[in-house]
């Protein structure tokens, strides 16, 4: 599996043309890093922040943003930049890098893998683009209320049951978007997910598509927040949802809520680090992802929500849930059981065709 992405050729930073030093308190100063709130960000707080603070003397400011450039354009426009290191979704860094937002980096800088391999080598294929630093792992999955009376006699265990109104009737949810359900509708229909993103291409498949979306259409409740198919499952309002996993993992451990993951045909995606161009803080904002970058701390992220680890290295290095105690390596999406069927959301196809495809998907809500 392996994403590809479009990126404007750019000039590296090199460390030594920086002065870059190695989570040192000499770099001692304050950053703002800005991330998408609720337990993600905690999760980067407890992992990232709060460590690399105690190492260095240094001071890590939070901040919230919901995604999306206007803000760090505005900043860099203005010449009046205040956040240093952001949280990117994969379309938006690699956004941000083609528009110059971000700083180029060089990432051989990176710290190594326990042992000796370099980065460059030991990061998932595709998590290392020229202005950004990939930190996780997540998905948008299928999940269901294993006590609605719906699945008293077979559970659901796969993506085509979600499309099955007579085997499982009752209320989906799904996000309010084509991107995802496109995909789903295809794989549902029996594309494999090598050419998933090559049938919708072309117009037959994308007509092909809507066509199995047509056949739950009347069933599907739509959703825009991720708070809200975790409420639908517990109100009884949906029998299944779509998903962002860390959600579900969130509801059924730390609220004990009956929720079963369907991975198969999950769709899994990326954040990136990036750091904003025009940074008076360019050393400090570096040296933070130098150190939260490496194979240990990536994996320690996982010790508070459920994304995986984008190092190689850092998937053994997965342990437990800092709270509960619960093996956190089965609910990692890349956890190789849940892996099996799984398909990289393209954010190439998407840059290519997000527009005519939500056209197409509003016209078709309308109807």
């Amino acid at each position: 599996m392996k994403p590809m992405f479009k990126v404007s050729a750019v000039a590296a930073i090199g460390a030594a043309a920086l002065g870059l030093a190695t989570a040192t308190p000499a770099l001692a100063g304050e950053i703002t890093v800005v991330s998408w709130g609720g337990a993600y960000t905690q999760s980067q707080i407890k992992a990232y922040h709060r460590p690399w603070e105690k190492l260095t003397g240094n001071t890590v400011n939070s901040e919230d943003y919901s995604g999306g450039l206007a803000e760090i354009r505005a900043q860099v426009e203005a010449g009046n930049v205040t956040w240093d290191v952001i949280d990117f979704e994969t379309r938006d860094a690699v956004r941000a890098c083609d528009e110059g937002l971000v700083v180029p980096l060089d990432h051989s800088i990176w710290p190594p893998a326990p042992d000796g391999t370099p980065a460059t080598e030991d990061f998932i294929e595709g998590t290392l683009i020229d202005c950004a630093v990939a930190s996780i792992v997540w998905s948008t999955i299928i999940a269901y209320d294993e006590t609605n009376p719906v699945f008293k006699d077979e559970k659901p265990t796969t993506i085509l049951d979600f499309f099955d109104t007579k085997k499982f009737p009752g209320r989906r949810a799904l996000r309010k978007v084509p991107a995802l359900n496109l995909e789903w509708a295809l794989m549902a229909d029996g594309v494999p997910n090598d050419k998933i993103y090559e049938t919708l291409s072309t117009p037959e498949g994308v007509d092909r598509a809507f066509a199995k979306l047509d056949t739950i259409k009347d069933d599907v409740l739509w959703w825009e927040a991720g708070a809200q198919p975790p409420q639908m499952l517990a109100d009884g309002e949906a029998i299944m949802v779509s998903a962002y996993n860390g959600r579900i993992f969130n509801a059924q451990n730390l609220e004990n809520k009956p929720f079963v993951i369907i991975w198969d045909g999950q769709i899994w995606d990326l954040d990136f680090y990036g750091i904003v161009k025009g940074t008076k803080k360019l050393d400090l904002a570096l040296d933070y992802l130098k150190f939260v970058t490496d194979t240990q701390r990536n994996a320690d992220q996982a010790k508070y929500i459920s994304y995986g680890p984008v190092r190689k290295s850092s998937m053994a290095l997965v342990s437990t849930h800092a709270e509960t105690g619960i093996d956190m390596k089965p609910h990692m999406p890349t956890a190789p059981e849940n892996f099996k069927n799984a398909l990289f959301n393209s954010f190439e196809f998407w840059a290519d065709h997000s527009d005519e495809l939500n056209e197409r998907f509003n016209a078709w809500l309308a109807k």
